[in-house]
């Protein structure tokens, strides 16, 4: 195959293998309507021994307001969480950064963890939906921007 033919070839594999469309990557993450943001995976929740401690965000953590931590969404964010076992739904504020679990996508508040019905389990599987606007300027920061409070154990 000529030079110019190879690239052209490599190129082409290349957009379909780098523009993952409605497709869910490595993360879990999907972008379904290429504005919002959905994620199916585990989640737990924290809240004993942390309430009052001051989380990535700069806020204390409250174990009885409706929040959570993401490793990746913008602090300040609003997510949709359904428990995916009995359809129970609660939306939070993403305040703080985790979770630090292998398997896990998000640390939900104490008082967002008995909305879902997951308090005694620990552990559910959850879709999680952004409800707010993205901004212009929202970056998704990474799991490297945590502070103290951010490397917790998850219950």
């Amino acid at each position: 195959m000529n030079p110019i033919a190879t690239m052209s070839m490599v190129a082409v594999l290349s957009g379909i293998l780098i523009t993952p469309s409605f497709a869910e990557t490595a993360s879990g993450d999907r972008n379904a309507d290429n504005d919002g943001f959905s994620q199916v995976g585990k989640a737990s929740w924290y809240g004993p021994g942390l309430h009052g401690r001051q989380t990535a965000s700069g806020d204390s953590f409250d174990q009885n307001a409706l929040t959570a931590a993401h490793r990746r969404l913008p602090l300040g964010s609003t997510v949709m969480v359904t428990n995916l076992q009995n359809g129970r739904s609660v939306t939070v504020l993403i305040n703080d950064r985790g979770p630090f679990v292998p398997g896990r996508v998000i640390d939900l508040s104490r008082a967002a963890a008995r909305d879902l019905g997951m308090t005694r389990s620990g552990v559910a599987r959850v879709r999680i939906e952004r409800v707010d606007e993205p901004s212009s300027d929202d970056t998704t920061a990474d799991a490297s921007n945590t502070n103290d409070a951010g490397n917790l154990p998850a219950f």
